[in-house]
Formats: C-alpha cells, structure tokens, sequence
C-alpha cells in the first residue's frame, strides 16, 4: 500500500497532526491505545473510518523506522 494511502500530513486537517489517509483520526491515537494493552480491534471498534490494512501498514513503518539499521 502507497504511503499517501495510509498517512496523510496537511497543514488544513488537525493542524497537520500525522492522520490516517482519508480520515481525521491522529496516527498517534493507534500507538497510544496499543502502549495502554489495548488491542488492534479496539482501536478499528473506536475509529471505523481507518481501514485494517491502514492501520497495519502504519505498524509496518513503525516496525521498517525501529529495527532499521
């Protein structure tokens, strides 16, 4: 999946918070509901407008950023 489809960065929405392509919903609200315990499905219950396959793209990133050389 293309990056411009997952994370979106626009200074018009959320004052240009990285946000879920396509939603208004902060990439930052994923990781802070997973560092709480909760889950994967707790985070797609709460937020419907990202998709299953944007938010594990977004881990993928996060996984290539961490364990890159």
């Amino acid at each position: 999946m293309p990056m411009q489809a997952v994370i979106k960065r626009d200074p018009d929405i959320m004052h240009g918070i990285s946000c879920f392509a396509g939603t208004r919903v902060p990439i930052q609200i994923l990781f802070d509901l997973l560092a709480k315990g909760r889950d994967l499905e707790y985070f797609l219950r709460g937020f419907p407008s990202v998709t299953r396959e944007q938010a594990i793209a977004v881990l993928e990133v996060a996984k290539e950023k961490v364990t890159a050389a």
